[in-house]
């Protein structure tokens, strides 16, 4: 029996809008599981519109809930590291690894949490070239060199976090949110994820 045409143009709007967020298969919302419906549908009541990571991750729901219960322990909590300077560590390390997901969705993100319209497209070109505070520019480094060269950290990279202020679990939390996004950076890579057209012009 044939769908009710205007059933059938719902369905194809939904496809359409879709189409484009990634390489690989998008669940319809009615389609997903209760827990993963009901988490998207609050992120959507709150910012008005779904993060194209959250349609993307739901193809695998056991790594959406994995993903979201390590991201949202380091990058939302209250206390050390401001939400501020988690995204920064996001923006900078995300650029690194070229991903445009995450540095058009964190720059927004950062623009609205450090109140500030340019910092967010500095970081994302040369974070060298920022003005930043003695603080930042540290964490930075670090962020970086997580990122690009773990391999190489070594004690004086410690000392140095220490110097500028950091204790050992703000230190962790700069390398295990450098780490978080070296993951995520690569799978929206692969996923050719599409940022949300909303992010561009948030905070601006």
């Amino acid at each position: 029996m044939s769908q009710p045409p205007k059933k059938r143009q719902q369905e194809s709007a939904a496809q359409a809008s879709t189409a484009h967020i990634s390489r690989f298969p998008i669940p319809p919302l009615n389609a997903m599981e209760p827990d993963i419906r009901e988490r998207i549908e609050a992120v959507q009541a709150k910012s008005g519109f779904i993060p194209n990571i959250f349609l993307a991750l739901a193809h695998r729901p056991d790594e959406f809930r994995a993903f979201f219960a390590l991201h949202d322990s380091l990058v939302d909590k209250d206390d050390g590291l401001s939400k501020a300077e988690r995204e920064m560590i996001i923006v900078v390390t995300s650029a690194l690894n070229q991903c445009l997901y995450c540095v058009i969705a964190h720059g927004a993100i950062l623009r609205i949490r450090a109140k500030d319209s340019l910092l967010a497209d500095k970081l994302a070109v040369n974070y060298l070239k920022a003005d930043l505070e003695p603080r930042q520019r540290v964490m930075l480094d670090y962020a970086s060199k997580v990122c690009m060269a773990a391999d190489s950290i070594e004690d004086e990279d410690f000392e140095a976090l220490e110097e500028a202020g950091f204790d050992q679990e703000e230190i962790w939390d700069i390398g295990a949110i450098a780490a978080l996004f070296a993951m995520s950076n690569r799978l929206a890579n692969v996923m050719s994820l599409q940022p949300n057209a909303e992010f561009y012009a948030l905070a601006r």
